[in-house]
């Protein structure tokens, strides 16, 4: 009876042993880009060459439909009240979210991606897009209280936090040289495509 049992568990054991190694190596892939940033080093057609902020070569093919929005500076004081923004925020010392970014939204994009959620700028960054709610200065900058449909945050925006907003821009205006965040998906054969692009102005690094 001893044997018998023996004779079954290996079996399982092996196959338990193979899941493993299968879950191990599927855990050490690198995840599948959702963004590239970069600079735009030559466009062919549908295919924008981009050199990544990590030193990545990496070829875009642009969809038909491709959106395009520039990204232009503000400054601080042209975060109001109301203001419907995105920011993205790490946790510091003290357990305040202190913000690395700000971008304020139009208008037209009011509600865009609104709640907050996990983002790849830096490690332990959230994307938090809300509506500003409450405004205190402070000595380090703005603390602002913003909410959204699940939730709220307190938001720390120092005098140095890059603040940006959205303009219309177009496909035909990208050019070598320019700064972009694209949006993209991994096809079947390995490449890249984007179906939209945020794109630095007067050589602005899009700091989301």
């Amino acid at each position: 009876m001893t044997v018998r049992r023996l004779n079954v568990a290996h079996p399982l054991i092996a196959a338990a042993m193979l899941v493993a190694s299968t879950l191990l190596a599927i855990a050490q892939q690198p995840p599948t880009p959702t963004r590239v940033r970069g600079t735009i080093e030559k466009i062919e057609g549908d295919v924008l060459s981009v050199k990544s902020r990590s030193g990545e070569n990496v070829k875009l093919h642009m969809t038909g439909d491709m959106r395009v929005v520039g990204i232009v500076k503000m400054s601080l004081a042209d975060i109001k009240l109301g203001s419907f923004i995105g920011t993205t925020t790490v946790p510091g010392a003290d357990g305040r979210q202190n913000a690395l970014e700000v971008h304020v939204f139009p208008e037209d994009m009011r509600g865009t991606g609104e709640g907050s959620r996990p983002y790849d700028l830096r490690p332990n960054s959230t994307m938090t897009n809300a509506t500003v709610a409450e405004q205190v200065a402070g000595n380090d900058g703005q603390n602002l209280l913003i909410k959204y449909k699940d939730g709220e945050k307190k938001v720390v925006v120092g005098p140095d936090t890059p603040v940006v907003t959205y303009v219309p821009a177009s496909r035909a205006e990208l050019k070598a040289g320019d700064n972009i965040i694209a949006f993209v998906k991994q096809l079947p054969d390995g490449s890249f495509e984007t179906n939209r692009i945020s794109v630095g102005r007067d050589g602005l690094m899009p700091p989301m």
